[in-house]
């Protein structure tokens, strides 16, 4: 029986977890290139989708992160697409993501899976000549890759027409929401044929992205495949929570965390590993404590040209480069199969964001490793991951550490001052408690200070300050560190 007949022709319907790619009603030619790519079974999120996608059917579609989503609209839409033709300027659908590199990741499954198929694809990316991918959409498209903020440039420009669209394609939407691009997405939906299939995909489904399906969608098929922000089974978790330096000065806790880092990645001995910061500064510094300490591995933040993050990437994904030290521009659209460790060097400020870090490994049914290194002060970040995801993580600790504890404690309400309080009265008791509670600077009441001890005083400031140097953290310069130049000039008094 031909393939096609298989779905919509054929009654025959087939259990989705006892389906084969040959099931789901794709052309012969697209199931060719699926199993040139070494794929032979859909996965549940793709066994689902893809009929329904077939069926023009909006689909709201909600699966763990590395299940297969980026596939299980990609590949109905280039039999969609197989017929007809594109106009210049006029791209016959649009697929919106969250990063340039999900963006670029997207473009490479259509590579793959398109290869027996004529379709002409455009990217459309930040960072990048915006005049040459210009000359591209002008010769005509059929599928358009693009970030939000790209997209709207060049339709301002009048580079752009998006009224032949019949394909929309909202990936990552939960990403969206985080990076404030929805008023952009509405923005472009509304620059869209009112006729058209919109699919809306996410790794979670917070109320607000629910809001936008019922905004974007009509009478659309929910496909939810695993509970919303549950993580994969094939992944190996593990919490190390790291006690109090006995170093106080600053900077401390950071260097403690780097060394745990590095028992880690000695005792995990991974095959590849991304390692996660929160802030783009942390990047650099542990990026060059690894290299410092024999540990090859490259970096990749936002503040990286596109050009210079497009060739780190590659170099991680061919081998060349172990590890890869990076902020959460890479916990969505680096798709390698094979990754085998994920650390979080710093516990994710946002829950959702552990679900996605962790999930660029277990990919594909494949065993994976993440491991959080955490301090005391993590203890509501740890709380509220192990709420979203409804399971504890097993906490681990390394030879020879007793290990830490999370402080679960409360933080005390702050008294508020009593506002009646008069500036004569209150002024002593503001000197009396910054000088007396700051034991780092060993200050005493600045009354009972005698010359000698306040040279002290200066010199342990210029100390920390030396400390924060070595952390890459520089002094904010004020106008009493630099005059502008304007204001040392001589006025001429008339």
């Amino acid at each position: 029986m031909n393939s096609n007949m298989m779905f919509g022709r054929s009654h025959r319907r087939v259990h989705p977890a006892y389906m084969i790619f040959s099931d789901l009603g794709l052309s012969e030619d697209l199931l060719n290139a699926v199993t040139d790519a070494g794929y032979i079974e859909p996965t549940p999120i793709q066994a689902e989708a893809i009929p329904y996608v077939l069926m023009g059917r909006d689909i709201l579609g909600c699966a763990q992160t590395g299940t297969g989503k980026t596939a299980s609209f990609t590949l109905p839409m280039i039999d969609i697409l197989a017929q007809g033709r594109s106009k210049a300027r006029m791209p016959r659908s649009l697929i919106l993501e969250p990063t340039r590199e999900l963006a670029a990741q997207v473009a490479e499954n259509f590579d793959i899976y398109g290869k027996n198929h004529r379709l002409t694809k455009a990217l459309l990316i930040g960072g990048e000549s915006l005049d040459e991918q210009a000359k591209v959409i002008n010769k005509g498209v059929d599928v358009l890759i693009a970030t939000p903020g790209r997209l709207i440039d060049m339709f301002e420009r009048g580079l752009l027409l998006l009224n032949d669209v019949k394909v929309f394609v909202i990936d990552e939407s939960d990403r969206m929401l985080d990076m404030g691009f929805i008023p952009d997405v509405e923005r472009i939906a509304s620059m869209l044929p009112p006729l058209r299939t919109t699919l809306l995909f996410s790794a979670t489904m917070p109320k607000e992205i629910k809001k936008l399906a019922e905004k974007f969608l009509m009478n659309p098929k929910e496909v939810t495949v695993a509970p919303p922000s549950t993580t994969a089974d094939t992944i190996t978790q593990g919490l190390l929570v790291l006690g109090p330096p006995n170093d106080r000065r600053p900077g401390a806790e950071q260097k403690m965390k780097r060394n745990a880092l590095r028992e880690l990645i000695k005792r995990e001995a991974p095959r590849n590993a991304l390692i996660f910061c929160n802030r783009k500064r942390d990047v650099d510094i542990v990026h060059r404590s690894l290299n410092r300490h024999g540990l090859e591995a490259a970096r990749l933040h936002g503040d990286m040209s596109q050009p210079m993050r497009m060739e780190t990437l590659t170099k991680f994904k061919t081998g060349d480069m172990r590890y890869l030290v990076c902020s959460d521009v890479a916990a969505r659209g680096i798709d390698i199969p094979e990754m085998s460790h994920v650390f979080n060097f710093d516990v994710p400020t946002h829950a959702e964001d552990y679900v996605h870090r962790i999930g660029r490994t277990g990919r594909a049914g494949r065993e994976g490793h993440a491991i959080t290194i955490a301090v005391s002060a993590d203890a509501k970040y740890i709380d509220a991951i192990e709420r979203i995801t409804h399971t504890p993580i097993p906490r681990i600790k390394l030879e020879g550490e007793k290990g830490g504890e999370l402080d679960t404690t409360k933080e005390k309400p702050k008294r508020q001052r009593n506002r009646r309080q008069t500036k004569s009265n209150r002024a002593p008791t503001e000197a009396k408690v910054l000088t007396e509670n700051d034991e780092s600077l060993g200050a005493v009441p600045a009354v009972e200070q005698s010359s000698d001890e306040r040279g002290r005083s200066r010199q342990r400031k210029e100390a920390h300050k030396d400390e924060l140097l070595e952390v890459n953290e520089v002094p904010v310069r004020g106008l009493g560190d630099h005059v502008p130049a304007f204001m040392l000039r001589e006025v001429e008094l008339s």
